[in-house]
């Protein structure tokens, strides 16, 4: 892990390095090379991606959740009556999203477990410095 960290670093620092060299020719009015710069813009890995629909998988989840437990305690004491207006559904949204974020998770695992050899081998590429 500590290897990975260490390769983001330098990656970093090699972006720093790029912008400044950008700057400069921009200041001496020199022609870019758009070339130069594609390889740190590139797209985002696969861990990144699964990770944001790890984080999109908790929030949906948890406002599930919360809203499916207000919305059962709201109308359970008022009896769910049909006259409460929005507040009864609060429930079924909370259901819905529910639902979006177990299949979010049920994505993630998936993708995880799929996609391992492949994640392991963007890693190795990121450490050795491409």
């Amino acid at each position: 892990m500590e290897d990975f960290i260490e390769a983001l670093i330098l990656k970093q620092n090699e972006t720093n390095r790029k912008a400044e060299i950008m700057l400069k020719a921009l200041d001496n009015g020199a022609k870019i090379d758009t070339d130069f710069f594609k390889s740190s813009s590139g797209s985002k890995t696969i861990k990144e991606r699964l990770l944001k629909r790890l984080t999109g998988a908790c929030v949906t989840s948890l406002l599930g959740v919360a809203f499916l437990v207000g919305g059962i305690l709201i109308c359970n004491a008022t009896s769910w009556s049909i006259e409460d207006g929005p507040m009864c559904l609060l429930a079924p949204v909370g259901g819905i999203l529910l639902a979006i974020g177990i299949a979010l998770f049920i994505v993630y695992f998936v993708g995880k477990r799929m996609l391992a050899k492949e994640i392991a081998a963007e890693e190795k590429q990121i450490v050795e410095g491409k």
